[in-house]
């Protein structure tokens, strides 16, 4: 169970206009957060960061000077604020404009206007990614478990790392697409493999295919983390046996239940 609690966060909130600004103040101090920063553009939310890193970054989608792909890539440059959780929220509903973000490894996306509980699972969520809350279970030492994270972008592994590693897991391995993995597989030996969906030469959905049919590693557990919502795709997965599916961006304490009941179901 988390250590911390909501009303620790430090956020800074990052939004052009004074009206929602307000409005998503007293939003974050209805959840209990009192300590809450404001810009209305990149280069004053940057100039913050470097004075006080916040716990979160709450971002609209555009800005004077840019839009929350530049800020979100200006962080992610900066050793000093590249582990920060990001959170945006926007009235884009495309798919397209928001694909960046969820590859990027963002904690959530809020659409404009959202409601508390739309809220209050996002500010959960960066509770369990800044705090660590090891996973118990029946039939693994988590210490010695071995899991491997398939994804082709960078800051997408190093959520998924972070929240692993928040649950008392050391040994973690990393492919950038299904063909790096194959290759790992064929050299390491590992108890679960996390894998995104879309990636290029092997997606995620031929990597699973392939550990299925192998004779080593047929066994393996799969948990796959996509942000396709084609019911086409999502059922071509389900049958090439994948055990389990997380939406990206995803909530740790859900990938938390899906590894208790993927690691202890024996």
């Amino acid at each position: 169970m988390s250590t911390l609690c909501i009303s620790e966060l430090n956020i800074l909130l990052v939004e052009p206009s004074a009206l929602q600004r307000k409005i998503m103040i007293q939003q974050l101090r209805d959840e209990q957060v009192t300590a809450i920063d404001t810009a209305d553009s990149i280069h004053e939310a940057l100039d913050r960061m470097l004075k006080v890193t916040p716990d979160l970054v709450i971002s609209a989608l555009h800005f004077d000077d840019g839009s929350a792909v530049e800020l979100l890539g200006a962080m992610r440059r900066l050793p000093q604020l590249a582990e920060i959780p990001f959170m945006l929220v926007s009235s884009e509903t495309r798919k397209k404009q928001l694909e960046v973000f969820k590859q990027s490894g963002v904690i959530a996306i809020l659409p404009k206007p959202f409601n508390r509980q739309h809220l209050g699972s996002a500010l959960n969520a960066t509770l369990d990614i800044l705090d660590q809350d090891h996973l118990e279970l029946e039939h693994y030492d988590v210490e010695s478990l071995r899991i491997l994270i398939v994804d082709d972008s960078r800051m997408a592994r190093n959520l998924i790392r972070r929240v692993i590693e928040n649950l008392g897991i050391r040994h973690v391995l990393e492919a950038e697409d299904g063909k790096d993995a194959m290759q790992v597989l064929a050299k390491e030996t590992v108890d679960l493999v996390i894998t995104d969906y879309n990636m290029p030469e092997v997606n995620g959905l031929e990597l699973t295919e392939f550990i299925r049919h192998s004779e080593l590693h047929a066994h393996l557990p799969v948990l796959m983390v996509t942000s396709e919502a084609n019911e086409a795709h999502l059922s071509q997965v389900a049958h090439a046996g994948v055990n389990a599916l997380t939406d990206k961006p995803f909530e740790p304490e859900s990938v938390k239940r899906i590894l208790i009941q993927l690691l202890d179901q024996s």
